[in-house]
């Protein structure tokens, strides 16, 4: 099969199993807290990654380790605590369309940090995306009182996150085997992952009862196929793609996140479903001004 039909066969399995990765984690917060399901996340992840991908691991040189830990920060640590925490205060659907702001991030710092240039229509386009994301948190926190959409803010910063991670991935990992890479990743987090859950009071205090058990399942799930074989299916995407078509998951996963929301009887308003089309539109104009 030739780059161009996989990459896009890549772009619809992503989205789907990460468009269903914010409902998972809303229900993997009954049981657990965020800092719990962030942790445990990574570590199920690893022994996953490592069962599988051990032997990648001797392709990663020296010249790689550097950047292999920077895109296990910004691509896995910090947004996995930072995820639970935010679903923790506003709807998941919410959530993955803010997720949308992604391929913003990756073409502003790519052109601010990592080389790439601008253009007229891709400024059009970011503006355009941000007038949904504030009307977008606007209503959202109007319709929901009872949330606290400062939690927002949680995401927005995941997603600069993400687009580090990408654009390092494309200019510093091109070389490097998918698998290798995320298994690296994810190596490397065992330790500041398995500390967190210590420091969190996850042994002393966890109880295992039907709410528990029911929690540990969901982010099993997330953790094996969101997590470890999504991540290795992305960077292989990274490889055969540019950074911004990567990022482009992000527009399809609002709409399978959505469809979880309303079916867990989350509320959205009609202006919430044109801000999120709004954030697309905007993506999509920075896209094809490329």
């Amino acid at each position: 099969m030739n780059t161009q039909k996989l990459k896009w066969i890549y772009l619809v399995i992503l989205s789907l199993i990460w468009g269903s990765s914010f409902i998972l984690i809303k229900k993997g917060l009954i049981g657990l807290t965020p800092i719990q399901l962030g942790a445990i996340r990574m570590l199920i992840t690893a022994i996953f990654l490592l069962l599988i991908g051990f032997k990648s691991l001797k392709k990663i040189q020296k010249k790689h380790w550097k950047y292999v830990a920077y895109t296990a920060a910004l691509g896995t640590f910090f947004p996995a605590f930072l995820f639970a925490f935010a679903i923790k205060g506003i709807d998941s659907s919410i959530s993955a369309i803010l997720n949308s702001l992604t391929p913003f991030n990756t073409f502003i710092f790519g052109a601010m940090v990592f080389g790439f240039t601008f253009k007229r229509k891709q400024f059009i386009g970011i503006l355009v995306g941000l007038i949904g994301t504030i009307i977008l948190i606007l209503k959202g926190a109007a319709l929901n009182p009872d949330q606290n959409y400062w939690y927002a803010i949680l995401v927005i910063i995941s997603s600069v996150g993400y687009a580090f991670n990408v654009n390092i991935v494309k200019k510093y990992l091109y070389d490097l085997d998918a698998l290798a890479i995320t298994t690296g990743n994810f190596l490397l987090l065992i330790v500041p992952a398995f500390l967190v859950l210590v420091f969190s009071g996850f042994f002393s205090t966890f109880e295992i009862n039907e709410q528990t058990t029911s929690a540990l399942g969901y982010i099993t799930i997330l953790s094996v196929i969101g997590t470890g074989i999504a991540k290795v299916m992305f960077n292989k995407m990274v490889h055969i793609s540019s950074p911004v078509f990567a990022a482009s998951v992000t527009y399809l996963i609002p709409i399978v996140a959505v469809m979880w929301g309303i079916i867990d009887g989350e509320k959205l308003s009609l202006i919430q479903l044109l801000a999120g089309g709004v954030i697309l539109f905007g993506v999509w104009l920075v896209n094809k001004a490329k």
